[in-house]
């Protein structure tokens, strides 16, 4: 293992990245059961020497220290000892990853950012273990800043790669993130492109079977009233952003408590899908994919995708029909 340290503090970059490719290879293909590659990790002091490279090494070398601690990662912070690494208990420790995006420019603490979202993936139990961290924190804090556009979309672009995550809704639920994500929906200063994938992530969230679960009605009728701020007419000045929308309301109308949602506390927004799926406006080629568009929406609402065979309540199916 020394040649491992030595390869990872080499100023040559092409040493760093194959020390950094075997550590990957250390995780895969070890043979030896006595020994697990994490104690070798711990016992070595490579960690913070992959962390270090992460934040501070070009494009390609952080690729590699990525992938080396990805590819170690489910074995890693499976582990009393990855996990007792990765979370300090000692919060002065320098591979606490909180003080690590302290002393990051904006590119280190996306790669942070980027390698907590990993850890995400791991397990419920491992997301519980960030959750208590107050890592998430470091999600809301780049959000609430939004005051690079660069930082803010990677954490846009982070925050749908969690909305996979079966388990996300329990945690999520537990931060600011979809209140932030939302209120830069209706910031018009914010670049449309910012403005569309976080709407796109909002509708991804809402669209969980279990939202309802953790995720009261009022503060998904906000999100709703949000994104349907952004159907007005003279609020659309891009074509994606209105395209974003509607998608984003296709998804939240995917499960039948967020249809009828939908179509009975937002009449709003049902009403202007309607009007965009069959008005009898000119139908110039931007026209008719926003009908066709707004076609799919309900098409989503009225259960075009849903398995389980339910009808929409009273009210809801009024409204759809009216």
């Amino acid at each position: 293992m020394p040649f491992l340290q030595v390869g990872l503090r080499t100023d040559f970059e092409a040493f760093r990245s194959l020390a950094r490719k075997a550590v990957s290879s250390l995780f895969e293909n070890l043979d030896d059961k006595s020994v697990s590659p994490a104690q070798l990790i711990i016992a070595c002091d490579v960690y913070p020497l992959l962390l270090d490279c992460l934040v501070n090494d070009n494009v390609q070398v952080a690729a590699a220290s990525m992938d080396a601690i990805k590819n170690s990662i489910e074995n890693f912070a499976s582990s009393p000892e990855g996990i007792a690494t990765i979370f300090p208990a000692d919060s002065i420790d320098a591979s606490d990853l909180r003080n690590l995006m302290a002393q990051c420019s904006s590119l280190g603490r996306v790669r942070v950012l980027a390698l907590i979202v990993k850890l995400f993936l791991v397990s419920p139990s491992v997301v519980s273990v960030i959750y208590n961290s107050k890592l998430l924190a470091l999600l809301e804090s780049e959000v609430n800043g939004a005051n690079d556009t660069f930082v803010t979309m990677s954490v846009l672009e982070l925050l749908y790669e969690m909305t996979e995550v079966k388990h996300v809704m329990e945690f999520l639920s537990k931060t600011t993130l979809l209140q932030l994500t939302s209120t830069l929906v209706s910031n018009t200063s914010m670049e449309p492109i910012l403005r569309s994938r976080a709407m796109i992530i909002c509708g991804r969230v809402l669209s969980k079977e279990n939202t309802f679960m953790f995720i009261d009605e009022t503060s998904v009728r906000i999100v709703i009233s949000t994104i349907e701020g952004r159907l007005v007419p003279s609020e659309i000045g891009d074509a994606d952003e209105c395209e974003s929308a509607l998608e984003a309301l296709s998804q939240i109308g995917s499960p039948m408590q967020g249809a009828t949602l939908l179509l009975s506390s937002t009449p709003d927004a049902a009403r202007f899908l309607i009007g965009a799926a069959f008005g009898r406006q000119s139908l110039g080629e931007q026209r008719l994919g926003k009908q066709m568009a707004a076609l799919h929406v309900l098409g989503n609402i009225a259960g075009e995708n849903r398995s389980q065979n339910a009808i929409l309540n009273g009210d809801a199916e009024e409204n759809l029909h009216a």
